[in-house]
């Protein structure tokens, strides 16, 4: 029996170079391997975008062509949206009374983002408690393997505590744990390198950016700032050129010789910056050109989204009667009968 992976994206925005290297190169090849559901967290990113729900409406679409854009197959995965499947709220509720409050108040995800987003103090019971909405996406979809980031580690952690916690308090062994699936390169850096590439800092690529866009961007890219001239040796450390050339350069033995080049001296950031244009140009080109033919019937796009979701929402229920049968409080008419 294939293993199930359950992975997924907030449409806050286009996809991004960052979550191909992430996560999305993982997902398109092993969903040949793997029984595999992609989720459209759009009930997830209301967590902080409750007061602007059109955001997110308009990028559902969006991210469903960045999807089959880059090769994600519908008829070999299963991609839907989170808010039309009810089992996944219900679930959730549930699941609150395996985990405290002051366990998630210290998850580090958690806190991280509350710091980045500025909300210690206003912070609401509904993005306190995501962690555990996404504790319910994995289990209610049996995920055994989810593709994630490094940041994203202990989502995962506090996922395996509460299948752990349910399944000890029903003596049962109806959930799975998971297992994280870090890519080759789990956290890529913004192009200004000072945090990991994210739309909301303003220092992302997305998958459908044009040759400007690619090149205004990385000619902005920080190198070494001792590299004064093009004979002096340089830093391939913390050089975001390199970075990207190693996550997106196939020719691993150009990249070396570059490298080498480069801290012996004679090689300018210039031609780094064209040779790195031009690495970038060839992934996104392929995805580029596929979103702007699928964008061009959208009608096909919406009716392979709603068959996916059809088949998701009859999984959920399905996953759901087991766990609360396993919960005791499958009620049926005939259980009461036998209780009088």
């Amino acid at each position: 029996m294939k293993k199930r992976i359950l992975t997924g994206d907030r449409p806050t925005g286009q996809l991004h170079l960052g979550h191909y290297v992430g996560s999305l190169k993982n997902r398109i090849e092993m969903q040949h391997s793997h029984e595999q559901f992609v989720m459209i967290a759009d009930a997830q990113a209301l967590t902080d975008n409750y007061d602007h729900p059109e955001k997110i409406r308009s990028n559902i679409f969006e991210v469903m062509l960045d999807y089959l854009a880059v090769g994600i197959d519908p008829s070999k995965s299963t991609i839907f949206i989170q808010s039309q499947i009810p089992q996944l709220f219900e679930l959730t509720f549930y699941f609150l009374n395996m985990v405290t409050y002051n366990r998630l108040k210290h998850n580090p995800t958690v806190k991280m983002e509350m710091q980045q987003k500025g909300m210690e103090e206003t912070v609401t019971a509904g993005f306190m408690i995501y962690p555990v909405s996404q504790a319910a996406d994995i289990a209610l979809f049996g995920g055994e393997v989810i593709p994630v980031g490094a940041d994203q580690m202990p989502i995962i952690e506090q996922t395996n505590e509460i299948v752990r916690r349910f399944n000890s308090v029903y003596h049962t062994d109806v959930l799975k744990e998971a297992q994280p699936l870090l890519s080759l390169c789990p956290r890529l850096p913004g192009a200004d390198g000072k945090a990991k590439m994210s739309k909301s800092l303003g220092n992302a690529l997305t998958l459908s950016a044009s040759f400007k866009e690619i090149e205004e961007v990385v000619k902005k890219m920080y190198t070494d700032p001792a590299h004064l001239r093009v004979e002096d040796p340089g830093k391939v450390e913390g050089n975001v050129v390199f970075t990207y050339l190693d996550a997106f350069d196939p020719d691993l033995n150009r990249v070396k010789e570059l490298k080498d080049h480069y801290q012996r001296g004679g090689l300018g950031d210039m031609t780094l910056k064209r040779h790195l244009i031009q690495v970038l140009e060839n992934c996104v080109a392929p995805f580029r050109e596929n979103r702007e033919r699928l964008k061009q019937n959208p009608q096909m796009v919406l009716d392979l989204l709603q068959e996916g979701t059809s088949r998701a929402k009859k999984e959920g229920q399905r996953k759901l009667e087991e766990i609360k049968d396993a919960m005791r409080i499958n009620y049926r008419l005939d259980h009461f009968s036998t209780m009088r």
